[in-house]
């Protein structure tokens, strides 16, 4: 081989390394490219999908609030037609206050003259009050005639009503009419000495030694008491009833003779 053949082959070879070399690179260039377009592609989708995430958090945020809203709505719509309804009905309660309020100054027209009518017959029924518990006989003695000094002070106040007064002495006489129905046992004192005694209605007071040994009753005529042992055991008997501790029975009594009229 001559020597032009010699440098014409190692040319080529020369040629053919370039080639290889500007193949390579175009190769490495082309896949670059397509790894860059893949990239892009994903990134776009991964924004795409991020966006569509948040849209929908979005619309389900306006959802709950549009539900929340729809609620408040209601309710207080409800709360209207309550408060409406409320204040019809404080509308009619007005209205019947006012009838009321005139009823009512027409009846204070009529207590003022009534009161003047009323206070002296009042002042009357406690003074026969209390001449009845004096006449009467004597007992729970203290109990009744601080009752009728209670009525006496309570008449004075002006922070009693005129009513109330009413009530209270009607109240002392049924107090009073009771009396007369029941049987009843108490510890008293007769003289100097602690008795028991024994009230059966108002027909007879009697009374028995704490011991039992001595036994009495009140004299209505004399206005006394007076010693009578013959009815010590009827009083016995008397006292078991009045305290329920034996079934009612007939007793005997001491009643005061009836006086001839003429």
């Amino acid at each position: 081989m001559n020597l032009f053949s010699e440098v014409q082959c190692h040319a080529d070879r020369r040629n053919r390394r370039l080639s290889l070399a500007v193949l390579g690179v175009l190769l490495a260039g082309s896949a670059f490219a397509q790894t860059a377009g893949v990239d892009s592609v994903i990134g776009e989708q991964v924004k795409a999908e991020e966006a569509a995430k948040a849209s929908q958090k979005r619309i389900s945020q306006l959802d709950d609030e549009s539900t929340k809203m729809l609620a408040e709505y209601r309710q207080m719509n409800a709360e209207a037609q309550s408060l409406t309804s409320y204040n019809q009905q404080l509308a009619d309660q007005v209205r019947s206050q006012s009838s009321e309020i005139e009823t009512m100054t027409r009846q204070l027209a009529e207590i003022e003259v009534t009161a003047r009518e009323v206070m002296p017959m009042m002042q009357r029924m406690l003074v026969t009050l209390e001449q009845f518990i004096a006449l009467d006989l004597p007992f729970l003695v203290e109990e009744r005639a601080n009752r009728v000094a209670q009525l006496k002070e309570m008449m004075t106040r002006a922070d009693v009503s005129i009513s109330e007064k009413y009530r209270r002495i009607v109240e002392a006489y049924q107090i009073e009419t009771e009396y007369g129905r029941t049987v009843e046992a108490y510890r008293d004192s007769v003289g100097d000495k602690t008795v028991d005694v024994l009230r059966t209605g108002r027909i007879a007071l009697m009374f028995l030694s704490l011991d039992e040994r001595e036994a009495g009753y009140w004299d209505a005529t004399e206005k006394k008491w007076k010693t009578d042992n013959d009815y010590r055991d009827a009083l016995i008997e008397g006292f078991k009833v009045a305290k329920k501790q034996a079934a009612p029975d007939f007793i005997e009594v001491a009643i005061p003779a009836a006086k001839e009229v003429g």
